[in-house]
């Protein structure tokens, strides 16, 4: 599959992410068949999080990995941290570092590749998280370290302690749910679409080559469900299944591509646990829509230009 670069890490990637929130849900036989086709579709960067499943997630992918030294080195393991769910948000040192433990042992693993902060926490104490991260690094167990769902300033105060760079921030971005770029084509404008809710995260992640991981690419609003197939979105399904059609590719493989069609680089994390549909995802890396094409389904989901 395609990569590019992990952040300003030189660090090559998949450009497509292999999430794993789901995989609870299935079984320990349907989840090594999936992993299975994963890996055989050069897909090999898999995204978990401490909470997945309350742990489960990260135990189910180990066991159905066959987790061993050999295995571990044909992938590349990004985690998440700092969520007590039901409780509250953590970014403290001891946290962080029993999280990480936690998930090297459910992992069976002695690193983890990247590490992401899990939302932000509301009594975050920078100078905590620098610490941890440190002795994380030194340790050997995170090679890399990033954030998700994060402003600019909270990013930029991060920094300010954190002496590794920050390579990736993971945000829900969809066709339908692409304030982020949008809000860039109405700036100067008294337009609702230029009101600025994020920051500017978009071009500050560019400006700073961090990597956005959009999640739920298929969704829209928060979780509601997915857009493709659903009629109340037809003249966005209308213009996708034309230009499907045209690449002779499912709906699935171009509401991929017009994410990767973005100069930023995007790094989308699926969701799917069905092979099937993360080749579909894949097939997405093979195909670079045109400009007109690219703005007819911006068009189509209801956006305006000024």
């Amino acid at each position: 599959m395609r990569t590019i670069n992990l952040g300003q890490t030189g660090f090559q990637v998949p450009v497509i992410a292999v999430g794993f929130w789901r995989v609870e849900k299935i079984s320990k036989a349907e989840a090594g068949t999936f992993i299975k086709s994963a890996l055989d579709y050069g897909a090999n960067f898999f995204d978990h999080a401490d909470v997945y499943g309350g742990g489960l997630a990260e135990e189910m992918f180990a066991e159905a990995i066959g987790m061993s030294p050999l295995v571990r080195e044909k992938i590349i393991l990004q985690t998440k941290c700092g969520i007590r769910m039901g409780e509250a948000f953590d970014f403290s040192r001891e946290h962080i570092l029993k999280s990480v433990d936690g998930s090297l042992k459910r992992l069976k693993t002695d690193y983890i590749d990247v590490l992401l902060l899990h939302r932000p926490d509301l009594l975050m104490e920078p100078e905590e998280v620098a610490e941890a991260f440190g002795i994380l690094q030194g340790a050997g167990k995170v090679r890399y370290f990033g954030v998700s769902n994060q402003n600019p300033m909270q990013i930029r105060l991060l920094q300010k302690y954190v002496k590794q760079p920050i390579v990736a921030n993971q945000l829900q971005l969809s066709i339908t749910q692409a304030g982020m770029i949008r809000q860039g084509l109405h700036v100067n404008t008294t337009d609702d679409a230029g009101v600025d809710r994020d920051g500017g995260v978009l071009d500050f992640c560019r400006f700073h080559d961090i990597t956005i991981q959009p999640w739920s690419p298929f969704q829209y609003g928060f979780n509601q469900g997915t857009f493709l197939g659903n009629a109340k979105f037809p003249e966005l399904n209308a213009k996708i299944d034309e230009i499907a059609k045209k690449y002779s590719v499912s709906n699935t493989t171009i509401a991929m591509a017009w994410l990767l069609r973005h100069p930023a680089r995007f790094q989308p994390v699926t969701g799917t646990m069905k092979p099937e549909r993360l080749r579909d995802c894949v097939k997405a890396a093979e195909i670079t829509l045109t400009r007109d094409e690219w703005y007819a389904i911006y068009l189509a989901a209801g956006n305006v230009l000024p």
